[in-house]
């Protein structure tokens, strides 16, 4: 197992709720685990309590059996990579030492990059396809292309797990499914994956599992077909919403897909609120 996470609870200063409340998740080596949720459900923090960058007022998380708070940062850097939603270099870069930055954990203080260190980041660099424009300033990148940086970054580290916030945020469609896919076969390369996401339809199509949460809990949880469910999205959502399995031949034959409908005079009623729940 790399995550192990059972009932945990966090509250931020000052906060009258929860932002995590009874959480329990579970992501294997091999397995990509998408969190869902509207704005607020608690996808970032509990992502932060997984990582032991928050602890938590409740509960235990673990990784790899180990309590994640426990992890030195610098250890724990070389066996998780990690994709933050927000972030700027703190000074100018080109997308190559952006991207072997991610050999710092396993350069310590003094060792300089040897042959191994430089044949990682070129891997990293030709994996997220990044490798043609390796000499330009990651400032003047576009957003998709900044992505994919970061994640070479990530991979640079050679890690056995990632966690990504947000990967895909912002991206036009060739960008984002390029993440996609190399967050698929990075899965299928033996990486547990965990990632947060609004897409829903995406995850549901790459994702083993889906956890999809609700002010701070875990709404549902388990195989896509089981948590995109249209009493349940709609529900969480607050918003009327149809799910029609993918009929296309392939892998993605079967998966759940979202479709939000447009209110209607004739409906019932307006959406559901959360107040009136």
């Amino acid at each position: 197992m790399s995550w192990r996470a059972r009932d945990l609870w966090f509250r931020y200063p000052a906060a009258e709720l929860d932002a995590v409340a009874g959480v329990d998740l579970d992501a294997s080596p091999g397995e990509m685990v998408a969190i869902l949720g509207p704005n607020g459900a608690g996808k970032s923090t509990l992502l932060r309590l997984l990582l032991g960058a928050a602890v938590p007022r409740r509960g235990d998380v673990e990784y790899r059996g180990r309590p994640a708070a426990c992890w030195d940062a610098v250890e724990r850097a070389r066996r998780i990579g990690v994709l933050p939603q927000h972030e700027e270099p703190a000074f100018p870069v080109s997308v190559l030492e952006l991207v072997s930055m991610g050999r710092y954990p396993h350069l310590g203080a003094w060792r300089r990059p040897d042959a191994a260190d430089r044949a990682a980041v070129g891997r990293a660099l030709d994996r997220c396809r990044v490798a043609p424009i390796a000499d330009r300033p990651y400032a003047t990148l576009s957003g998709g292309e900044r992505q994919r940086a970061r994640l070479a970054r990530a991979l640079a580290q050679e890690p056995e797990s990632l966690a990504l916030d947000e990967p895909t945020a912002s991206l036009d469609l060739a960008h984002e499914m390029e993440i996609w896919e190399i967050l698929r076969e990075e899965a299928a390369r033996g990486r547990a994956i965990l990632l947060t996401t609004h897409h829903l339809n995406l995850a549901a199509r790459y994702a083993d599992r889906l956890v999809l949460m609700d002010r701070g809990r875990v709404a549902v949880a388990g195989p896509p077909q089981d948590v995109l469910r249209p009493e349940s999205v709609s529900t969480v959502y607050c918003w009327p919403v149809r799910v029609e399995p993918m009929d296309e031949l392939g892998p993605d034959r079967g998966a759940p897909q979202v479709v939000p409908l447009r209110p209607e005079q004739d409906r019932s009623g307006p959406p559901p609120t959360k107040e009136s729940r």
